[in-house]
């Protein structure tokens, strides 16, 4: 519940995005990650199997702003990936708003293809080798 709680805060409430398209139907089966600071939900995130049976995708990670800069981000990321590894993936991609390119950069991954809309957002497909 506190991964939905914070993904509709952030991508629903804060950014505008469609309530009813946020959660989907890969929620069911996807590894969920919740960060906790001093026993409150602070972000999440989400890894699931893509086509490749070495290629997973990692989604919806989401900081409550109060919790923002202090790179939670990253070691949501870094839980993701480790779980995906334990998966057997080789490698990760994500559907990345350009606004956070920046970040993910800086955690390793890179950018490929065309920006695309995501509803209203422009987004790009990122990668990373694990």
């Amino acid at each position: 519940m506190d991964a939905h709680d914070i993904r509709k805060a952030v991508f629903v409430d804060e950014q505008g995005f469609d309530g009813d398209a946020e959660f989907d139907s890969i929620d069911p089966d996807a590894y969920h990650v919740v960060l906790y600071l001093d026993g409150s939900p602070a972000g999440t995130g989400r890894v699931f199997p893509s086509d490749s049976p070495e290629m997973y995708t990692i989604g919806r990670v989401a900081v409550y702003p109060q919790y923002r800069k202090l790179h939670l981000g990253q070691e949501i990321l870094a839980l993701l990936e480790q779980k995906a590894k334990i998966f057997g993936a080789k490698r990760i991609g994500l559907s990345a708003q350009c606004q956070a390119r920046g970040f993910y950069e800086k955690c390793g991954y890179t950018a490929s293809g065309d920006i695309y809309l995501d509803e209203f957002c422009p987004h790009i497909h990122m990668e990373k080798v694990l």
